[in-house]
């Protein structure tokens, strides 16, 4: 339901918002996709959540998420609490390259 209300309200200002499919590949061969939740004007993928709190593995779908669309900053957004609890993911892939595995 939120993610109809927020896709409801981006619309109704004018942004552009939809849900799309991405396709995740491994060695340039696809092996799967994933519908993100929302991607808002081609630029930010936004990640809903319903948790007792956002935690590192949420904030790990996210970065892969944006590693899959070929995006580069997500807002993942918990509607668990009563207020609204959110985090800006950015994702480079020259940092990442960067800072190799961990």
């Amino acid at each position: 339901m939120y993610e109809r209300a927020l896709l409801r309200e981006l619309t109704a200002r004018g942004l552009s918002a939809s849900q799309v499919v991405c396709p995740v590949t491994y060695k340039g061969h696809c092996i799967g996709e994933y519908v993100a939740d929302l991607i808002v004007e081609d630029r930010l993928l936004v990640e809903l959540k319903c948790a007792a709190g956002l935690s590192s593995q949420h904030i790990a779908q996210c970065i892969n998420y944006l590693k899959a669309s070929g995006l580069t900053l997500a807002l993942l957004v918990n509607f668990q609490k009563p207020k609204v609890e959110w985090k800006r993911i950015a994702y480079s892939r020259a940092f990442a390259s960067i800072r190799g595995p961990r």
